[in-house]
């Protein structure tokens, strides 16, 4: 049924909870992972003249550790994987990312922000993504908190 499966990083722990769901279903479909980072154009904007460069540096070798950290566990398991790092907005490059690889469903998670977290953070980009995309989109949601004893 899937043959390439999308799983978008920013390497966060939210991967540590998506990334098992997104194996099984390649596993279980003899499917290709491919792993993507989006270095976030409007971060290195955001930097001042003075630091902009290294902002855009430091971001880009974070993305590409996210997508090696899904690489090695893809392979672990021995399962075909392909990286890719774009640059851009996040939402917007994963599902271009979907349509010009031809991927079956995407693989991704949330991390459960609050409103005012979403406010101060330009949305959700997994609601984003569920949206505009033309293909299916398995959403992982964070965890409820245990509750205090």
């Amino acid at each position: 049924m899937y043959e390439t499966i999308l799983v978008p990083t920013d390497g966060s722990e939210t991967i540590q909870r998506t990334l098992p769901h997104a194996l099984k279903m390649a596993a279980d479909n003899d499917a290709t992972v491919r792993a993507l980072s989006v270095v976030d154009i409007r971060s290195v904007q955001a930097a001042g003249d003075d630091d902009r460069e290294g902002v855009d540096a430091e971001l880009t070798a974070d993305a590409e550790a996210a997508v090696e950290e899904v690489a090695d566990a893809a392979a672990e398991e021995g399962l075909a994987v392909e990286t890719t790092v774009r640059r851009g907005t996040p939402d917007k490059e994963i599902v271009k990312e979907s349509t010009e690889e031809n991927i079956d469903v995407i693989v991704i998670g949330t991390d459960g922000k609050t409103p005012r977290e979403k406010l101060r953070s330009l949305g959700s980009v997994s609601e984003r993504v569920v949206d505009k995309a033309e293909v299916p989109v398995f959403v992982i949601k964070q965890a409820a908190e245990e509750p205090p004893e």
